[in-house]
């Protein structure tokens, strides 16, 4: 595969934008009009998805060791939508119609490129979704519990059925029948409990119609579809080095299903949790954080402010009051929020000494439609 002149091609139908997308759909709907059912009414929280999935794959096709596990998630996820191995040629011949379409010096060895690395992605993907075939393609799961803890976010506390297995830092998707066909990812803020219960936090983004149907609509007794866990955060559960923890908005969720792993399973360590807000009042958990640093010794859980001149917490952009307290370099770090906390959380304690490989991030966005080959980007 010549993948400098694949990366050349895809930024030409990207740069694009819109059309691009519409175009491929098209082709997609008229040439296979079957495969319309598999995606929800209104395209408009849809167009983007392949481009950004694709975008991702584009970057790391030549990283196999990084894109195969990651493909494989998500081939097992995809059945949630009723995809099966027919759909995948279909794809394929639409995306490389659409590249074609946008590029003015496309080429039969261009082509070619492009058929063999949509295969190995297609191959990939089926052989994982059949050796998960004895796995539901998703969980119903009762809504046990539901609190407005603040005017746009939302704690909910979920029973799946059957057992759905998953692990401290990784994510599931979501879906609502008052959104129907549109899965949004979430991280649970629990590790695995015996009773099966899964917490999960929320904030609703204008223009995010899953959000703000799970934060607004949604109550107790309602049931909601999950897909299978998606790896992310990648916590090391076998690691004995004490832990820094930076949370921002929900990105505070995988971060306090890490502190529940440690205080479950172990093994013992040292946890400092950071959780940065703009105003005081927004920071929704607060109570449920200080009982738990209340019942456990080895945990510190410190608030700061970045907009807020009377409040008496710490005041800084989160990062900034991290750095304050340091230094962190014996210490493995999960870095969880929003993408320019996340930036400059991690910058500031590169600069500080933290061994890069010793960071592990996650982006939570209004755009989260799914995963990225960095982490995730919640609606």
């Amino acid at each position: 595969m010549d993948i400098p002149a694949m990366r050349a091609s895809f930024a030409k139908a990207a740069a694009a934008g819109d059309e691009a997308p519409l175009y491929f759909y098209a082709h997609l709907f008229l040439s296979h009009p079957d495969t319309r059912r598999l995606f929800p009414v209104s395209m408009a929280h849809q167009r983007d998805r392949l481009f950004q999935a694709l975008g991702d794959v584009v970057a790391y096709v030549d990283d196999l060791d990084r894109l195969v596990p990651i493909l494989q998630a998500l081939g097992r996820d995809h059945r949630k939508f009723g995809t099966v191995a027919d759909h995948y040629p279909a794809v394929g011949a639409s995306l490389i119609a659409t590249l074609r379409h946008f590029d003015d010096e496309w080429n039969p060895a261009l082509e070619q490129s492009w058929t063999d690395a949509y295969g190995l992605v297609a191959q990939v993907m089926v052989e994982a979704a059949e050796k998960a075939s004895d796995q539901p393609p998703w969980w119903d799961a009762e809504v046990v519990a539901h609190e407005r803890r603040t005017i746009d976010t939302a704690v909910m506390w979920l029973r799946p059925e059957p057992e759905f297995p998953y692990a401290a830092g990784q994510s599931v998707s979501l879906e609502t029948d008052f959104r129907p066909k549109l899965w949004r990812y979430y991280s649970p803020a629990n590790a695995p409990r015996p009773d099966g219960l899964m917490e999960i936090h929320v904030r609703a983004y204008d223009g995010g119609p899953v959000s703000a149907a799970l934060v607004r609509r949604v109550d107790k007794g309602d049931v909601l579809h999950m897909g299978p866990p998606l790896g992310h955060i990648a916590f090391e559960a076998e690691s004995d080095r004490d832990l820094l923890l930076v949370a921002g908005g929900t990105g505070l969720a995988p971060l306090k299903a890490v502190v529940d792993h440690v205080a479950r399973i172990g093994p013992p360590r040292r946890v400092d949790l950071f959780v940065g807000s703009r105003t005081e009042e927004r920071i929704y958990d607060r109570v449920d954080l200080e009982r738990l640093a209340q019942e456990h010794g080895w945990l510190t859980v410190s608030f700061a402010v970045s907009d807020d001149n009377l409040s008496p917490l710490e005041q800084g952009d989160v990062g900034e009051v991290v750095v304050r307290h340091g230094p962190w370099s014996s210490r493995d770090v999960y870095v969880a929020g929003p993408a320019r906390m996340v930036e400059d959380t991690t910058t500031r304690l590169v600069e500080t000494g933290v061994p890069p490989g010793r960071i592990r991030s996650e982006v939570f966005a209004p755009s989260r439609l799914g995963p990225s080959l960095d982490g995730e980007v919640t609606e």
